[in-house]
């Protein structure tokens, strides 16, 4: 039988514990912050004046610097959202709940931005706003499954049983993750195949890849810091009779 040592027992208690993890958060994010700024300017710059032209695209692919981190970030959202939907089932920590709920918003936001960048990209590339093309439709359906948890868990008005009822549709919709992915070799799609995650070495020019990776880097640290604030108004929203926010807000 496998046993968690006690220091990383405490370590999760403690995480889980409203307080501590407001005290938490209070601290990381003026950090978080300073780092996120620190990633997106060289990112911005970097790919919108330092890269080069692409010798078919020209200018018109610097739209990648947006759209592909938020498409990543689409599907790494939401497989988070079913992780800690998952936890907050099977352990019922309160702040497993949060997190999943927490974090849909923002998983809608930047998959309705992977949306529009796409349309705007496949204009001039395809000669055409939209195709019901694999990764464009699936992409589409996750957009769905991302209002659909937002607007089950504002239709109940029991937050608890609120939350269990959206982990179990983020568990169901993350089937639609490897679908999103692998549309581009399963079926016969316009949507280029991957260029950057290839397991031999990716098809871009290290002048433009170095900013992909910092702006991807830079959209991580905002859905954190995006998570982390909507997270805190969550928590005490569910723990406003509590004495310790009835502190908080004395001493504030």
């Amino acid at each position: 039988m496998f046993l968690i040592p006690d220091s990383i027992g405490r370590w999760f208690h403690r995480m889980a514990s409203p307080p501590h993890f407001y005290a938490l958060t209070e601290q990381l994010l003026p950090w978080l912050t300073a780092l996120f700024w620190l990633f997106l300017l060289p990112g911005l710059y970097g790919g919108l004046v330092l890269a080069p032209p692409d010798y078919q695209q020209g200018d018109s692919y610097r739209i990648i610097y947006i759209h592909v981190p938020s498409a990543w970030m689409s599907l790494f959202v939401y497989v988070l959202m079913a992780v800690s939907g998952a936890i907050g089932l099977v352990w019922r920590i309160k702040l497993a709940e949060i997190v999943c709920i927490s974090s849909a918003p923002v998983g809608a936001s930047f998959t309705f931005i992977a949306l529009v960048t796409g349309s705007l990209w496949g204009k001039p590339m395809w000669g055409t706003w939209w195709v019901w093309d694999a990764r464009l439709t699936s992409e589409l359906i996750l957009l769905f499954l991302y209002l659909g948890v937002i607007g089950l868990y504002s239709a109940i008005d029991d937050k608890r049983a609120a939350a269990k009822a959206v982990a179990i549709l983020a568990l169901v919709g993350v089937v639609n993750i490897p679908i999103i992915h692998y549309s581009v070799e399963w079926w016969n799609t316009l949507h280029q195949g991957p260029t950057v995650t290839k397991l031999d070495k990716p098809s871009i020019h290290i002048s433009m890849l170095v900013p992909l990776l910092l702006m991807a880097a830079a959209f991580k640290l905002y859905y954190l810091i995006a998570l982390l604030q909507r997270a805190r108004l969550e928590l005490l929203q569910r723990e406003r009779n509590a004495q310790w926010v009835k502190t908080l807000l004395k001493d504030n």
